[in-house]
């Protein structure tokens, strides 16, 4: 049996613009799994990335309720969301957001630095995640505007693993990026996960989406439907075909 990491009960988010309510998730219970790599595919305007910042604590729903273990997230403060992102989630987003004053390192460290304090040992995980990207030595002391883009989006990895967070969220993490750093992204993203990291991850793109083990697909602003595919293997044309047939069957 799957061990629940996140659950969603009653779900629903809606915005309020020029006098109209307009509703984006309606009722969504859900379930996310520790381990998993889950990918949250939809057309444009379908709420994925809504859905990404309500799980993740980033926004509080309309109704219904987020909880992560026995903790009902949903109910928390403002200050009680920062601790519970700092202290349990990462993000890896489209645009990285790293400060351009400050060199890759200091980037990452600022980051672990508000969770712990001790910077020798953030220092020393901070060295091991750049090795694990393959960002060389060399770079860590660059600023973000002397990297390229996968460059920096790699950066934004390890500074989103940082804290050792337990669940990992990414906002099209490779839709800013050309087809070859984008799947060097995608292969860092899968290497994370099959060494036991969780990631919920927001795509429209196919190639992404075949990283995930489970993939969601929203319509609506409700879950029409989900298949699952099993652990990612390189190449597995069956794997392709399975989610094409689901991605068509959804109406994508």
């Amino acid at each position: 049996m799957k061990n629940v990491l996140l659950k969603a009960d009653c779900l629903s988010k809606s915005f309020s613009s020029g006098g109209r309510l307009s509703h984006v998730l309606k009722n969504i219970d859900l379930e996310l799994y520790r381990g998993d790599f889950t990918v949250i595919m939809g057309a444009s305007g379908a709420g994925k990335s809504t859905l990404l910042y309500a799980l993740s604590g980033m926004d509080t729903p309309s109704l219904g309720t987020i909880s992560f273990g026995d903790q009902v997230i949903s109910d928390l403060s403002q200050d009680g969301l920062a601790v519970f992102r700092r202290e349990h989630c990462g993000f890896v987003f489209q645009q990285i957001h790293l400060v351009d004053g400050m060199s890759v390192m200091d980037n990452v460290l600022a980051a672990g630095l508000l969770v712990s304090r001790n910077k020798k040992a953030l220092a020393a995980r901070a060295e091991e995640l750049f090795s694990a990207v393959g960002i060389s030595k060399e770079t860590w002391k660059k600023f973000p505007a002397q990297i390229s883009g996968g460059e920096a989006q790699r950066v934004g990895i390890v500074r989103a693993l940082i804290n050792e967070p337990e669940i990992l969220f990414a906002d099209e993490p490779t839709g800013a990026l050309n087809s070859k750093t984008g799947l060097d992204v995608l292969d860092t993203l899968t290497r994370f996960n099959q060494a036991g990291q969780s990631i919920v991850m927001v795509t429209h793109d196919m190639r992404s989406a075949r990283r995930g083990n489970r993939i969601l697909y929203l319509k609506d602003g409700v879950v029409l439907g989900e298949c699952e595919l099993g652990a990612y293997v390189h190449q597995d044309q069956e794997r392709h075909r399975k989610l094409a047939a689901f991605l068509s069957e959804m109406g994508w």
